[in-house]
């Protein structure tokens, strides 16, 4: 019987394949969560290089790292560095977790802050 890890590796793998196939040059704006803390960073595939990353590690955001407003800040923050960076539109992935909760109120504060995707 395969271990939950091994599923949703397979699940971000799948995932990550589709946007690869249908992405046109765009960064990716890869979401990871734990249950303490959440992670946001702006990739480019073609360079392979992080752009921009933020997170509720930051002593900016130290505090309750594992609810939806500090999940919406972050949100925030990946947006205003992605404008500073000059990068406006990218590609949302979830990394095989749902689109609910914490990663819906992130993807939701970095439209609001002007990203497109």
């Amino acid at each position: 019987m395969a271990s939950t890890n091994n599923t949703f590796d397979r699940r971000s793998q799948r995932n990550r394949v589709q946007l690869k196939k249908r992405n046109t040059g765009r960064p990716r704006l890869s979401v990871h969560r734990t249950n303490q803390h959440i992670y946001a960073q702006i990739i480019d595939d073609a360079k392979g290089a992080t752009l921009v990353a933020a997170s509720t590690l930051e002593k900016d955001l130290k505090g309750n790292g594992s609810n939806i407003d500090a999940a919406t800040k972050v949100g925030k923050l990946i947006a205003e560095r992605a404008k500073a960076a000059g990068v406006d539109t990218v590609v949302f992935d979830r990394g095989g977790f749902l689109y609910h909760g914490r990663v819906k109120a992130l993807a939701a504060a970095a439209r609001d802050g002007g990203l497109n995707f």
